[in-house]
């Protein structure tokens, strides 16, 4: 069964706001330099080197993109977990390895 837009905004929110309390406990506990912006359906980290990191819900294509330093990537919801289907990477695992190769932050994700 096709997954509906609301459903994918449930879903998509549900790991930018894992993203964002993470972000949020590594700037008030481990005193990190990085900015967030929400904004709509993006999400951008900025680093100290003002390198950044863009996450965005894709409506259409019920995906979110990732575009980091080291390339973009498409993420879409398959068996519980947003995957990409290039690489077979898992989202959060992928995002918390991409902020740390990029600012060198270690992000602490429950997910």
């Amino acid at each position: 069964m096709a997954m509906t837009d609301s459903e994918f905004h449930q879903l998509a929110d549900e790991m930018f706001n894992a993203i964002d309390n993470a972000i949020e406990y590594a700037i008030d506990e481990q005193d990190e330099d990085l900015d967030i912006d929400a904004s709509g359906n993006v999400l951008q980290l900025t680093f100290a080197d003002s390198s950044k990191i863009v996450i965005n819900k894709q409506e259409p294509l019920h995906q979110i993109w990732i575009a980091t330093k080291f390339g973009g990537y498409h993420f879409s919801y398959s068996e519980q977990k947003w995957i990409d289907q290039r690489n077979g990477s898992e989202f959060m695992p992928f995002v918390i390895d991409s902020i740390f190769r990029q600012s060198g932050i270690k992000l602490l994700i429950n997910r």
